[in-house]
């Protein structure tokens, strides 16, 4: 089975919906990741909002649907903010954000026509600062999921989580670079056991397991794939470290101490991790290996779309919409003889197999917040 490839719409935050269908035809996909973000968010790093969630309801719905389908492509919603840690105010807000998503993604369909919603979990400092600061860490996310897990299943919408530690999410000051709870597999396999539902699950980013030396077919060997449902497609062009090596991320000192000692210092919260965010075959270099990663997800029998999520450095960092196209079409042509069928016309995805969305006969129900659930 080929498997489809789609677009976080994060890449095009300057667009309107309208305009992102037509770049996905320019590029050459078949779905799109709606991004839509708080927009009173704390967030100003690769964010977007492309759908009013604030006015959705069965009339927006359907005409998503018939947009999509006159599109020929598919879709799935996303928001990624801190929801178990960071400030009360915008951490009961990004709650009730994400409960504005899943039903959204119900009345689009839900799990019936693969609407999915992406998050972050995020992290709380305050407890892991604290002896078994981890564990607490797992409690709270169990605290404050279940009840939205249980919302989600009971609407048919699965939640799913990125695997992105949110290296830069704190002052680099702070030691630690682990902000999002989600970042490692022993913490997202724990998790499905401490709420026990089939609506969670998860989106693997191999990038971001790459700059921390861990081997992203190792995790995908380790991981259920009942819970898989999305690849993020971004690569990391690692970078050889010597002053402060590569296990840990560079930490703050006086730029003085670090002048007269020749060393480089942390001068920005994402400026840590000795790595560049690149797309695969697009002007870099690239420290994964995606035949070998596809391989071992092919062996599993992952069928999930791949989503190209395009930070890079030369593409999405420059700010230039056409280096943004060229670095999204570059990262199709390297993925199309790994993901699509050999035809006449080369390695292409047929249109006829895209699905269109079904129009189910939904209720509307109203906008809910955390504190109606707990």
């Amino acid at each position: 089975m080929d498997n489809q490839i789609w677009i976080m719409t994060s890449a095009f935050d300057q667009l309107g919906l309208e305009a992102v269908i037509e770049k996905a035809h320019e590029i050459g996909v078949q779905g799109l990741d709606l991004c839509v973000f708080r927009k009173d968010g704390t967030r100003d790093d690769f964010v977007a909002t492309h759908l009013d969630y604030d006015h959705f309801g069965l009339e927006e719905s359907k005409k998503l649907i018939d947009q999509f389908n006159t599109a020929n492509l598919r879709l799935s919603l996303g928001a990624f903010d801190n929801l178990i840690g960071g400030d009360a105010a915008h951490r009961k807000l990004n709650q009730n954000h994400l409960l504005k998503l899943i039903r959204m993604a119900y009345l689009l369909g839900g799990d019936e026509n693969d609407v999915i919603v992406g998050t972050f979990v995020g992290y709380n400092h305050e407890l892991g600062i604290q002896e078994n600061g981890f564990e607490k860490n797992l409690e709270e996310y169990q605290r404050v999921f279940t009840p939205i897990i249980k919302y989600a299943e009971d609407l048919g919408v699965t939640v799913l989580y990125e695997n992105c530690p949110m290296e830069g999410w704190r002052s680099s000051g702070y030691t630690s670079t682990f902000n999002n709870l989600t970042g490692v597999l022993a913490a997202r396999k724990i998790m499905y056991e401490l709420i026990p539902s089939p609506a969670h699950g998860e989106i693997y980013d191999p990038s971001h397991d790459i700059w921390q030396n861990t081997d992203p077919v190792e995790v995908i060997k380790h991981t259920d794939l009942s819970r898989l449902k999305r690849i993020h497609v971004k690569s990391t062009r690692n970078v050889s470290d010597p002053f402060w090596g590569n296990m840990y991320p560079m930490q703050k000192v006086k730029a003085e101490w670090a002048e007269m000692a020749g060393v480089p210092s942390s001068t920005n919260e994402w400026d840590r991790h000795h790595y560049e965010a690149t797309l695969p075959g697009f002007g870099l270099g690239d420290s994964i290996d995606w035949r070998k990663f596809v391989d071992a997800l092919r062996d599993k029998g992952f069928s999930g779309p791949f989503e190209i999520e395009n930070e890079a450095k030369l593409s999405k960092q420059t700010g230039n919409l056409g280096a943004i196209v060229q670095g999204c079409k570059a990262a199709v042509q390297n993925l199309a003889p790994l993901l699509w069928s050999l035809k006449e016309e080369g390695y292409t995805y047929p249109k006829s197999a895209i699905q269109p969305l079904q129009k189910l006969n939904r209720k509307d129900i109203p906008i809910t917040t955390i504190d109606n659930l707990s």
